[in-house]
């Protein structure tokens, strides 16, 4: 019976991956790090009956926090946003660097919260009684400076939360109402050590255990940092501190920041990122076991205490076999409601786009975006999602109807370069924009870096993203054949994520316009 089940998912995973571009199951009871070679920073995961939810940081990109499923922490799939827009005013217009930093997720008399801070505002609770469906956001406290918060709920029933500061550490407890909508103090430091575990960051309280408190936080810092587990008797400290997770002699670097979380079946796992710069900070998943009272993650290869992470390893046992699935990426339009592996760089806008112009495709209008000559970094209109693999294509079809001259519509790697299809004053061009960064939050404004002159108004548009983050473009005119134009163009992280992939119209004058472009698919493909 085992080695029919092993047969009919390696036929599953042959039939998949020849469809995706990354699949970790790899259909013999196995699975590969990472197992989301996509930028979900900063995860926290947690299990509720037999299914497993997992949180990330979102920043500018909105809808903001992504809410993944799945049965066996291997095989995830996109289920919900915790919010369609930050409610406040300033998110209307892309906010690099700002946004949803480092939520966490925990499950109490069950309500569903997660906590999150955006570095500039504040402090925020969302709640919800179903994960899939709408979370009821709550503005807990207007401040700035705060990051990484996560709530506890002791015996007694006392509610606490655990934040940082920004720039890192140290590690403040409140206490918090039972509802989890109030602080009910200031906050007092619990763990502060900056020559043991410098840039401390990313808090998670773990489950109370043998009558010990613990929680969890990387230190290092994000490349090249590690994971460090505290424990104490009281909540309040003092505390014991001890890495549990580093790279060792492995290629993953920083191995950190995520969620310890237990099976069904008693195993415990760890979920974290690994830096990898322009794909952003991809998920990876270790074993874990407790040890003489402190959890080890990965393989402890000389028995010290302190693991480092497996590249591959037996799956989760969670009691039985579940399908193989992967994030959603591709998409043919044909739904009512747009994809939930699409997000903008602000607050979405009714006005930016409809699913019902033209049947089977998404029509994206004409905005203004007049600062820096159409500059991505000011647009919030660009639809877009992350790198999903270290190499893939992405091929879209569009049909251009544009009002102005220099209205554009396209393909773009964001942050790095992208092609469209632009209004001329009297031809078509299909043309190569070039937009570096300029320091920490900007771009460049954009360069030509290849045109021609076309008499289409329908082109196909394709780029192959390469394990180095070097991108090339073709274009066709018939969808068969397709021409390669211009050179090679890198990918570059923006801030705080990795490079983003998908598709634009705009105007970059300041006129009003009425312009607009159908696509009729997005396809990622190996």
């Amino acid at each position: 019976m085992t080695k029919l089940v092993f047969t009919l998912l390696g036929l599953l995973y042959t039939t998949l991956s020849s469809a995706q571009v990354w699949v970790p199951d790899q259909g013999d009871g196995t699975f590969k790090n990472p197992i989301i070679y996509a930028d979900y920073s900063d995860p926290d995961v947690i299990r509720v009956g037999t299914d497993y939810y997992m949180v990330a940081s979102s920043f500018t990109c909105q809808p903001g926090i992504p809410v993944l499923h799945s049965k066996d922490l291997v095989n995830w799939t996109l289920i919900n946003h915790v919010y369609q827009a930050l409610p406040l005013e300033r998110y209307k217009e892309p906010q690099h660097g700002q946004g949803a930093w480092a939520p966490s997720i925990r499950f109490h008399n069950g309500t569903y919260y997660v906590y999150f801070c955006t570095p500039e505002d504040g402090l925020f609770m969302a709640s919800t009684k179903d994960p899939r469906k709408k979370w009821e956001v709550t503005f807990v406290k207007p401040v700035k400076g705060w990051e990484d918060p996560c709530p506890f709920w002791d015996e007694d029933g006392q509610a606490y939360l655990l934040r940082g500061k920004v720039g890192a550490g140290p590690a403040i407890l409140h206490k918090m109402s039972t509802d989890g909508k109030t602080l009910l103090d200031e906050g007092t430091t619990i763990y502060e050590d900056k020559a043991k575990q410098p840039s401390l960051e990313g808090f998670k309280f773990l489950d109370k255990r043998e009558g010990y408190y613990y929680f969890s936080a990387p230190a290092g810092g994000v490349p090249t940092g590690w994971q460090a587990v505290f424990r104490a008797k009281t909540i309040y400290g003092p505390y014991e501190e001890r890495i549990v997770l580093r790279q060792g002699k492995t290629p993953i670097n920083g191995p950190h920041q995520g969620g310890l979380v237990s099976t069904q079946t008693g195993e415990w796992w760890f979920i974290h990122f690994q830096d990898k710069g322009s794909y952003g900070r991809i998920v990876h998943l270790q074993p874990a076991s407790w040890k003489d009272g402190w959890p080890v993650m990965g393989v402890d290869v000389d028995g010290d205490g302190t693991g480092e992470p497996v590249l591959t390893y037996k799956k989760p046992n969670v009691g039985k076999t579940y399908p193989i699935a992967v994030p959603q990426t591709s998409d043919e339009f044909s739904s009512t409601t747009l994809g939930l592996q699409w997000q903008w760089q602000a607050a979405p806008n009714k006005a930016w786009y409809t699913l019902t112009g033209k049947k089977g495709a998404i029509r994206l209008t004409a905005v203004s975006v007049p600062t820096d000559s159409g500059s991505f970094a000011v647009a919030g209109n660009l639809l877009l999602q992350k790198f999903m693999a270290p190499t893939f294509s992405a091929t879209t079809k569009l049909e251009l109807h544009a009002d102005e001259a220099g209205e554009r519509a396209g393909l773009a790697v964001v942050n790095g370069s992208f092609i469209c299809l632009e209004k001329g004053k009297a031809n078509n061009r299909i043309v190569i924009y070039q937009q570096r960064r300029k320091g920490w939050d900007k771009l460049y404004p954009p360069v030509e870096a290849a045109s021609l002159k076309t008499d289409a108004q329908v082109v196909w548009f394709r780029v192959r993203v390469n394990e180095n983050g070097t991108c090339v473009y073709t274009y066709s005119l018939d969808g068969d054949r397709y021409q390669e134009l211009g050179s090679n163009y890198k990918a570059e992280r923006g801030t705080w994520i990795g490079s983003k992939v998908g598709i634009f119209c705009i105007n970059p004058t300041s006129r009003a316009s009425k312009g607009f472009a159908d696509f009729d698919y997005f396809r990622v493909d190996k």
